[in-house]
């Protein structure tokens, strides 16, 4: 049995005619950038998200990039965020010119670290950047309480928690004073090709926002301040548009494979499972454990047909680009600890039973 770590042929298969019939649509009105189809689908997520504005952007990379000018984030600024993560949220905070401060991460949820984050702050510090990882909200409510009283924004990166909620059923996109999301192709909701979102309650900071995706522009040829060209394609908006309504099954699948996993490896040595603190409300994007000789146990299972994935092999921290911060390795030892250990699974949408026991039977006899 060859089980690949995503399957999108087996997601979009069924949802054929539509999306080909959205392609039709578009192109033959022949409005490619905003209009109508970006307007609808802003409106379907600011309902998801449970936030009073959503505004349609290119990419995920790009909704982090826009938050940060949005908010006047620059030189001489300081932004805390996880150093176990995609590259894109550190690198944003470093494009506008403000630095990147790293804080470590909870061994179990592998998100900020509150304490850690409290540590951290300094008189330069302009924001904070949870990631909400493999789609799982981070402890927002203790990250508001390290703000208070403190100008320090909250964004939220959550490119991979679409629908996600914490256990208070506060969701993801919401918590903060603005949200980040992808629509990455192998996101939970994913594109076909790249796209974001952002999500604000506030209406002064969604015109902002509106404004540095549009190079600046209000009105048009009028440039009151620096933007970029951060709008959402039509077309990607359309195809978008029809994926969403499946989401909640999607993500009902996601969170099923991941209880079979946890059910089928509990008594497995060698293995650390998921910490789910966020009940129903976590969408897994990814379900990853932590193993010893994480990269000969994924060799074992390349050998018998399964497909896996390393998020993240090298903390940021320690990237050659950030060598100038003067981090060491050893400074963040949890993240440190994670990158070595961690390996995720399969967890697609559509799995069969009969997969995620071979998975985990492989897995098993990976680690014996």
């Amino acid at each position: 049995m060859s089980i690949p770590f995503v399957n999108l042929e087996q997601l979009h298969a069924p949802l054929q005619p539509q999306l080909m019939a959205a392609c039709e649509r578009v192109l033959g009105s022949q409005h490619f950038i905003g209009g109508p189809e970006v307007t609808a689908l802003e409106r379907a997520l600011a309902h998801l998200t449970h936030t009073s504005h959503a505004i349609g952007v290119s990419s995920g990379t790009d909704a982090l990039l826009a938050a940060l000018m949005a908010l006047e984030v620059g030189p001489g600024d300081e932004v805390i965020t996880t150093p176990f993560t995609f590259f894109a949220t550190a690198g944003c905070i470093a494009r506008t010119g403000a630095t990147p401060v790293f804080a470590d991460i909870d061994a179990q949820t592998f998100n900020l670290d509150p304490q850690a984050v409290a540590r951290a702050l300094s008189k330069k510090t302009r924001a904070i950047i949870p990631v909400h990882l493999f789609g799982q909200m981070a402890d927002m409510s203790a990250l508001k309480q390290v703000c208070e009283g403190l100008d320090v924004a909250l964004i939220e990166d959550a490119a991979q928690a679409i629908g996600a909620r914490d256990a208070r059923g506060v969701h993801a996109g919401s918590a903060g004073d603005v949200g980040c999301f992808s629509f990455f192709p192998t996101k939970n909701l994913g594109g076909f090709g790249d796209g974001g979102v952002l999500t604000c309650h506030d209406e002064v900071l969604a015109a902002r926002l509106r404004v540095v995706c549009r190079h600046g522009a209000s009105p048009k040829y009028h440039h009151a301040l620096i933007g970029g060209n951060f709008r959402l394609d039509a077309l990607q908006a359309a195809l978008l548009a029809i994926k969403l309504p499946h989401l909640h099954e999607w993500t009902a699948q996601r969170q099923q494979n991941a209880a079979h996993y946890d059910a089928l490896l509990e008594d497995v040595r060698g293995v650390s499972l998921p910490v789910n603190r966020a009940g129903e409300g976590h969408v897994y994007h990814q379900y990853s454990v932590l193993v010893e000789r994480r990269d000969e146990v994924r060799l074992r299972l390349a050998e018998r047909g399964v497909a896996t994935m390393v998020y993240y092999p090298e903390p940021l921290h320690t990237q050659p680009c950030f060598a100038a911060l003067g981090y060491s390795p050893q400074e963040l030892p949890v993240a440190m600890a994670c990158a070595s250990r961690i390996l995720s699974l399969p967890v697609w949408p559509g799995m069969s039973a009969g997969q995620r026991e071979e998975v985990a039977s492989a897995l098993r006899d990976a680690l014996a």
